[in-house]
């Protein structure tokens, strides 16, 4: 036997959570399971129910989706008993989470659209919180993640749904073991391995389960380390690094009286981790106040934002310095968020220090985010002379060390002077191996040796300031960026960021791009924020304002604030109204710079934009360089000299994960970053990280994606030898062997050198090829309809990789109007070129079937002088009316709020909740089809906006 059968996996398992502590309990049928419940939770609750009382809890039990229920299991159930009394009924001891009753189960078999027997269950207090789901050594793990997804469709939500109450799924073939949280929409990206405080994973299924299954750790997991996400409706589990850092400093406050800081790379969550420390630390009654202190303040709304959708009751935001005052002397508010201006405001303004200094003695734990940019000044040994019984946190994820220093006084401070000890260590090594953040791939452009009256100058020998800021080396970078910005950011899918040196700068660029779009060179959304405070000219380090500059900017007017005698100040002031009012004209707006408040309302207003997609570049000199996530950003384009923390911060804008056409983060420098980049990477995980950190150049990757041809040709050597694969063993190995392909060309894609010619695979095989995976996809849709099971359904085909938006309905419609005026010879061409698109192309196939029916009932009549464009919008319009009405009439849907629901998810890009789709309903339904229903008309209302909205503008 060459691999260990499925059943021996699950019998070791088994053996192993005995030996933890788990006891063996046979539970083979649903009503097994509630017996089993019953006996369960008058043992923890130490009474004891009659039929009727415990019918009573099963019906409580039973209500609500996945949120619902994680939020039933953490609140107390007042039972009325049969004789009147009241009494608490607790389903998990939250405070002593060892205390719980503790079981292990398997096969236990449920019925709903189909049987279901699940692998390993672990139950505390009867209920099933632990689903583990294994495969034999030498199976992929998704298969695993996509069998689970399948149990949720198909019976976890049938009968009590007590599985529903499942809160992490452990996934294992054995060799590699991940976890995750359960949730409604899940993704196995958001999977992860388990490590120890080092950060060295733990894969064996046998070592994960010795440390994550023990029973004290799984509950505390549970209890303590899982957050709702009040927003997003949505169960999260904390990663190991953030489960380590939380505890480090829980210990450090439990321990001691000193200081530390967690070093977190950009994008691992840290706004989770310090969410979970704070709340965790609030808990500790030594403790009168927790302040969590942000730089600026948008980034305080920010974060307001994050933990009320963590916990909408946790934290209120201090609009300014007298609201922060009465939050520090109100004892039901255990946790602030604060900027550190307002901060420095309270314990400095003597009408305000007055007040604060009634509790400067009491036990107050700061936690300092993005804190290698806010501590670095007077501010800091302010706040730790005031309040004399202070412990302070840091985060950050690019640490100052001796290299990146500032000297003050010939004095460099460092995050270690400042915090002490490190708690915890997570960089971005750490989170590339682990898939948490992407890789990033780095292109530079020599601009002098484009321009021929410097074509001898290279780039590393320039150091004159007059050539970067002259008219031909902009005109050339910007020439080059709009040549470029379909290929980097997969058209237009993604966004993109363009930093520049200065203000002065900045405006010359822009106006150059609004002048070109004016003449037609381009169709790009560009956008511009800056600051027109002196800071921004002549006083940068590594690419940022200096942090003591950042102290110094007036509270209330954010660093915006211009004195009227400075003629850089009032240029660029006059510059910033003119360029907020063509945001305007763009948008739909009233932006203004007139003050802080609004200054920063249009801050927040172009960081939404670029989240949903509607900005295609935003030009910036500092801000939103830190501290700013969007996943739908993917491109960084530079003009700027940066390094290091500036250079990490920066580059890693582009590096959050989204999906799997977002393949890495996209650096096109203008400047020679080369040195700076290989300067930072040492500095902030190791010298010889490189390999991990960026992506192989376009020379190696053209050699992967040969080498993967080679074995898509093993397997079917030409397009049509797909057609006579036999097994779907054997199509699952073609669909795997061209997934491969699809992953490889999406990266090389994105280099501005790419071409087909420099691979050994044409265009059109590509094409072709292509529409067979897709066709295998179709049919695996068709047999999950028809409820045939196919090995086929363990793999995500990932067809975004095949998405192009530029093969949209806008060029169809180019192509029927050539169709339409085409001889006899030419149209048969066209038509096939035209069915080719619609059967090959992600977007249009959704829309395939009515762009035929145009194609034979409305395209032969239109007259000479007609628009084949207008009479198809014209079509489009009324088709699209039909489907809503269709849609509504199916599902006993009122189509004012489904408008409102289409409008909003436009918008935002975020799907209505269930609450949402239920009111929209003519008739409210039952607790128990409410889910059902909502997630069939989510899906429907998703497949409407595919059809009939998205890629049709």
């Amino acid at each position: 036997m060459t691999t260990q059968p499925e059943q021996v996996l699950e019998n070791n398992l088994i053996s192993q959570l005995e030996g933890l502590g788990h006891k063996r309990v046979t539970i083979k049928t649903e009503a097994d399971l509630l017996a089993n419940l019953k006996t369960q939770l008058e043992k923890h609750n130490k009474t004891t129910f009659t039929d009727a009382e415990f019918n009573r809890i099963a019906i409580h039990l039973s209500k609500g989706n996945i949120f619902d229920k994680a939020i039933a299991l953490r609140d107390k159930y007042v039972l009325v008993k049969d004789n009147g009394d009241k009494v608490y009924i607790e389903f998990i001891n939250q405070d002593y989470w060892c205390q719980n009753q503790f079981q292990v189960a398997n096969q236990i078999t449920i019925h709903g659209k189909r049987e279901n027997r699940y692998d390993v269950t672990i139950l505390i207090n009867g209920l099933p919180l632990v689903q583990i789901e294994l495969k034999r050594r030498g199976v992929e793990m998704a298969k695993a993640f996509y069998q689970i997804q399948g149990y949720q469709k198909s019976s976890y939500s049938y009968n009590n749904a007590l599985f529903n109450y499942v809160q992490i799924f452990v996934i294992s073939n054995g060799v590699d073991t991940k976890y995750y949280a359960n949730s409604q929409k899940q993704d196995f990206k958001f999977t992860s391995f388990w490590s120890k405080a080092d950060n060295k994973k733990i894969t064996q299924l046998e070592d994960f389960s010795a440390l994550f299954l023990e029973p004290c750790h799984i509950a505390k997991m549970i209890t303590k380390y899982i957050v709702l996400h009040q927003s997003d409706k949505a169960l999260m589990v904390l990663r190991p690094y953030q489960f380590h850092a939380v505890e480090a400093i829980i210990d450090r406050v439990k321990n001691s009286t000193k200081n530390g800081y967690i070093w977190h790379t950009t994008g691992s969550g840290k706004t989770l981790t310090s969410f979970k420390a704070s709340q965790i630390l609030t808990n500790n009654p030594k403790i009168k106040k927790v302040v969590f202190v942000v730089d600026r303040q948008d980034l305080d709304d920010q974060t307001v934002r994050e933990f009320r959708a963590f916990d909408k009751d946790s934290i209120d935001g201090t609009d300014n310095t007298k609201m922060l005052i009465k939050q520090f002397l109100d004892d039901s508010r255990p946790l602030l968020v604060t900027t550190i201006q307002k901060l420095n405001a309270a314990i400095q303004k003597a009408k305000f220090r007055n007040q604060i200094e009634r509790i400067k003695d009491e036990k107050i734990v700061f936690i300092f985010d993005e804190c290698h940019r806010s501590q670095f000044g007077e501010t800091h040994k302010r706040i730790v002379n005031f309040f004399t019984n202070h412990q302070l946190f840091g985060f950050t994820g690019t640490p100052i060390f001796e290299e990146n220093a500032l000297s003050k006084a010939s004095i460099k401070q460092t995050t270690k002077n400042l915090f002490h000890k490190r708690l915890h260590e997570y960089v971005i090594t750490d989170a590339i191996r682990d898939e948490n953040v992407l890789k990033f791939s780095i292109e530079y452009y020599n601009v002098f040796k484009s321009k021929e009256d410097i074509a001898e100058v290279k780039v590393e020998d320039i150091d004159k300031q007059e050539v970067y800021e002259s008219d031909g080396y902009i005109e050339t970078v910007a020439n080059y960026i709009i040549a470029n910005h379909n290929r980097k950011t997969h058209s237009r899918t993604f966004t993109a960021m363009f930093c520049v040196s200065s203000v002065d700068i900045l405006i010359k660029y822009y106006e150059l791009f609004k002048a070109k779009k004016a003449a037609g060179e381009h169709r790009l959304n560009i956008a511009t924020i800056f600051s027109f405070n002196a800071i921004e000219k002549g006083k940068e380090e590594n690419g940022f304002i200096p942090e003591e500059d950042f102290e110094n900017l007036d509270e209330e007017h954010l660093g915006i604030a211009a004195e009227p005698n400075e003629p850089y100040r009032i240029y660029s002031r006059d510059k910033l109204d003119e360029f907020i009012e063509d945001y305007n004209k763009q948008f739909q707006s009233k932006h203004s710079a007139k003050d802080g408040n609004t200054f920063l309302t249009y801050k927040k207003d172009i960081a939404k934009r670029v989240n949903n997609k509607q900005i295609d570049i935003l030009l910036v000199v500092n801000m939103f360089l830190t501290g700013f996530d969007s996943k739908s950003l993917n491109t960084l384009y530079v003009d700027k000299n940066l390094k290091y923390h500036g250079l990490i911060q920066a580059f890693s804008r582009t590096n959050r994960i989204l999906n799997e056409k977002k393949s890495q983060g996209n650096i096109l420098a203008f400047r020679n970053l080369k040195q700076a980049t290989d300067d930072a990477i040492g500095l902030f995980s190791d010298k010889n990280a490189n390999e991990t950190i960026i992506i192989a150049p376009y020379e190696e990757q053209v050699e992967l994606f040969n080498e993967a041809y080679k074995r898509l040709m093993a397997i079917t050597p030409t397009v049509d030898s797909v057609n006579d694969l036999v097994t779907e063993e054997d199509e699952l190995v073609f669909a795997k062997a061209f997934r491969d392909i699809m992953r490889l060309k999406n990266v090389l894609s994105t280099f501005i050198e790419f071409t087909f010619d420099d691979t050994y695979m044409k265009a059109q095989e590509f094409e072709d090829y292509s529409g067979k995976y897709q066709t295998l996809n179709d049919k695996i849709k068709f047999n999950q309809q028809k409820e045939v099971v196919s090995i086929l359904d363990e793999i995500d085909f990932e067809l975004e990789l095949l998405h192009r938006d530029e093969i949209n309905v806008t060029y169809i419609l180019k192509l029927l109007a050539k169709l339409k005026d085409a001889n006899p010879k030419e149209r048969e061409k066209q038509q096939q070129q035209i069915n080719n698109f619609l059967n090959t192309e992600v977007e249009l196939r959704s829309k395939r079937e009515l762009i035929e029916k145009f194609i034979q009932n409305n395209l032969p009549s239109i007259g000479i002088n007609e628009d084949v464009e207008t009479v198809f919008k014209a079509y489009w319009k009324v088709e699209t009316q039909k489907a809503l009405e269709s849609l509504t009439k199916e599902e006993a849907l009122k189509q004012e709020p489904v408008e409102a629901i289409i409008s909003d998810y436009l918008f935002t890009g975020r799907m209505a909740t269930e609450d949402a789709i239920i009111e929209a309903l003519e008739k409210q339904p039952s607790v128990l089809q409410r889910e059902s229903i909502s997630n069939r008309v989510t899906t429907k209302i998703l497949d409407f906006v595919k059809t009939f909205i998205n890629g049709v503008d």
